[in-house]
């Protein structure tokens, strides 16, 4: 069974993040590489910003950008060089993702007892991307680099709590008859978004808002396809599995 898990992860995600590492080279790809001029146009801003706020207001004036460190170029990590390197680096994450999909799809419907076909692996990839894409995504859109962002840490621990909180109360609603239940499901998914995510108090963005619009319903897109696509190869796979190790 374990080995079954992790063929069935493996390939599936190969499969999927490969025809969505593609997707994403002529979607969302080319918007990141328009928006880091942007970025570097706020870097190249910020000291003098912060200085102003800093002796006009009390408190400390600090711009945490949305891909990486602050506007003073602290904390900056290293990165792909553009072109072959940056894609195959992209790339490379993108068939990882699609693999943690996968394991977390088979490993989602064993535990419930599903018949892992098609149409239920289908089913439960939606739910997938409901779950850690679209209502994560109300409170947090996908942003661009150059755009401000509250701190890294804060937008990770909403993020965690809302898709944990979203995918159980799915679960229960799906699986639970009883109407309180169902109700009670609902409610949950509402209270991170009554929280609030993390947003900075004053955004400096320099990314034009019809980019980081077309950025984020992209992303979203690109991602429902990565779920569906990995869902698809799931329940196309593991049936493929068993009748092979049924007719040895």
């Amino acid at each position: 069974m374990i080995n079954r898990v992790l063929a069935v992860s493996l390939l599936a995600g190969l499969l999927a993040g490969l025809v969505v590492a593609a997707l994403q080279h002529v979607t969302t790809t080319p918007l990141i590489l328009k928006a880091e001029t942007y970025e570097a146009a706020l870097r190249a801003v910020a000291p003098s910003y912060a200085a102003f706020t800093e002796q006009g207001f009390s408190g400390e004036a600090k711009i945490v950008l949305a891909h990486g460190g602050d506007a003073h170029g602290e904390h900056d990590a290293w990165a792909p060089q553009d072109g072959f390197q940056r894609t195959l680096f992209t790339s490379l994450v993108t068939i990882a993702t699609a693999i943690g999909f996968a394991a977390l799809l088979l490993g989602g419907m064993i535990a419930a007892n599903d018949t892992i076909d098609e149409r239920r692996a289908l089913t439960w990839a939606a739910c997938g991307f409901l779950a850690f894409g679209l209502v994560p995504a109300i409170g947090l859109a996908p942003e661009l680099p150059g755009a401000a962002a509250a701190a890294l840490e804060s937008r990770q621990l909403w993020w965690i709590f809302t898709a944990l909180v979203t995918a159980g109360a799915i679960f229960v609603f799906l699986r639970m008859e009883a109407p309180w239940l169902r109700a009670l499901a609902v409610l949950a998914i509402l209270v991170p978004h009554v929280i609030g995510a993390p947003h900075p108090a004053a955004p400096e963005s320099k990314v034009p808002a019809e980019v980081a619009a077309h950025f984020a319903a992209l992303s979203l897109a690109v991602q429902a396809a990565l779920w569906l696509i990995t869902g698809f190869a799931v329940g196309r796979l593991w049936p493929w599995f068993i009748r092979r190790a049924d007719a040895r």
